[in-house]
């Protein structure tokens, strides 16, 4: 329940809608990408391992969420990726 004077003024604030992120693959943590098992035009299916990566001395394996074609593959195996950044975008 919001305040009185909060409850009025927030009929003036935009909306701000979540970007689609379900074309994305994302690091989910800091890490390097020690092999990526797919390339732009591939198609994968759900569940199938798209890349790993390495953090803190355990692999974690990268899969598919969804059936898609590989759009672009922006990191490349052997390269150091920030949390929330592409991995592999999907069309």
């Amino acid at each position: 329940m919001l305040d009185p004077h909060v409850a009025e003024l927030s009929v003036h604030m935009i909306e701000k809608v979540p970007p689609d992120l379900s074309r994305l693959l994302l690091a989910p943590m800091p890490g390097l990408v020690t092999r990526l098992d797919v390339k732009t035009g591939d198609k994968v299916e759900p569940g199938q391992t798209v890349a790993i990566m390495e953090a803190m001395k355990m692999e974690n394996i990268l899969r598919a969420p969804k059936a898609a074609t590989v759009k672009a593959t922006p990191v490349k195996a052997g390269e150091s990726v920030a949390v929330d950044q592409v991995i592999v975008e999907f069309e």
